[in-house]
């Protein structure tokens, strides 16, 4: 009876490929409850996983994690799915966290806002660092898309996930995003 209870309220997990390296998702059974970048190797990505979700289990993703899945998979490989209809669940995160989040769902591929306009959205304009500090403790990155949030003027900033700013920086390079982090080549 205790793994039949396990089961339908725990927390499983899976590793999928994507253009950027392998990523690993948890879900519970009605919510993504947590995604996770790529590390080093798929293994160091798992272990990653396991450690925030320890009591998770390797099992089938049901039909709201595979869609999640195919949508990071799609977005990474340049298409532009709409990933704000993905279920996320938010119980456990701060409520200034998920105003947070909120926002930076909002942010289309291929746009981004800085800390400080997000700190705005929020009507708390001097709220910089703290919308920086809750982006860095983002578990749901890709489906919350903290890698659209950039420092003033346009610089990085930080980035917490994967190989931390490089893979910011390739996951809006395949979004195409626009601005001074990247110089597009003049026309032929």
């Amino acid at each position: 009876m205790d793994s039949i209870a396990h089961q339908s309220t725990g927390v499983g997990i899976a590793l999928f490929e994507t253009a950027i390296g392998e990523c690993g998702i948890a879900w519970n059974e009605a919510a993504i409850a947590g995604v996770q970048l790529p590390e080093r190797t798929p293994r160091a990505t798992r272990d990653r996983l396991t450690r925030r979700f320890p009591h998770a289990v390797d099992a089938e993703p049901p039909s709201h994690a595979r869609a999640a899945m195919r949508d990071i998979v799609a977005l990474l490989a340049g298409q532009r799915p709409d990933l704000t209809g993905i279920p996320l669940d938010m119980r456990r995160i701060p409520e200034f966290n998920r105003r947070v989040y909120e926002i930076a769902r909002t942010i289309l591929p291929g746009e981004t806002l800085t800390y400080g306009e997000v700190a705005a959205k929020l009507g708390d304009p001097g709220a910089a660092r703290d919308v920086g500090r809750a982006l860095g403790e983002n578990p749901f990155p890709i489906v919350v898309p903290c890698h659209r949030v950039l420092a003033a003027g346009g610089r990085a900033g930080g980035f917490s996930g994967g190989a931390g700013v490089a893979t910011k920086l390739r996951m809006l390079a395949i979004e195409r995003s626009p601005g001074p982090l990247f110089d597009q080549p003049a026309s032929r």
